[in-house]
């Protein structure tokens, strides 16, 4: 009885191990995500180089890189001004959207003269830093990367999927706010 009563003991102790933990069936690598940057940065830089020969063929403007991917030329510049707009400034402006075989896609009447709250209200990533960039009664062209104007999902009307894009940008006023006059 004594061997019984040990061997039952010892079977308590062996079997008592604890539950197993599940392996995954599947192991994410990370490899969706690694093709996806290898696949974006390729796209960006043949944007780059397209617009590097649209620069390259444009002898009349001097185009100037903007701090946040997007160059840029002056149709008309206002030397006298020195205000930018800034965060929660109230722009009056307007814009047309071209590809880079410049066919309209917008058109400045389609889009009308409005007023922009700087940085609070929903426009395009490109199109939000350049507002930032001009003064009133300055006009400006920009070249966007895909990556600054719609992206990969376009506006879901006339841009499609990773187009690159040419805006006129036109600023007519800026109303400064309030709090950053105060201060």
């Amino acid at each position: 009885m004594k061997k019984f009563f040990y061997i039952l003991v010892v079977l308590c102790f062996i079997g008592c191990d604890g539950p197993e933990a599940r392996r995954p069936i599947k192991v994410k690598t990370g490899s969706y995500f690694k093709q996806s940057i290898a696949r974006n940065k390729a796209l960006l830089a043949k944007e780059e180089k397209l617009i590097a020969h649209i620069i390259k063929g444009d002898t009349v403007h001097n185009y100037t890189h903007s701090p946040n991917g997007s160059w840029f030329y002056y149709d008309v510049k206002n030397e006298e001004e020195t205000y930018l707009p800034e965060s929660e400034d109230l722009v009056t402006m307007t814009y047309n959207l071209v590809d880079f075989n410049n066919d309209t896609i917008y058109s400045m009447e389609e889009i009308g003269v409005f007023k922009y709250k700087v940085d609070k209200q929903d426009l395009f990533l490109g199109l939000r830093t350049s507002v930032k960039l001009l003064k009133v009664n300055e006009t400006a062209t920009f070249l966007y990367p895909s990556s600054l104007g719609y992206g990969y999902h376009g506006d879901n009307k006339k841009i499609g999927t990773n187009i690159p894009l040419k805006a006129t940008v036109s600023i007519f006023n800026i109303e400064k706010n309030k709090d950053s006059i105060q201060n």
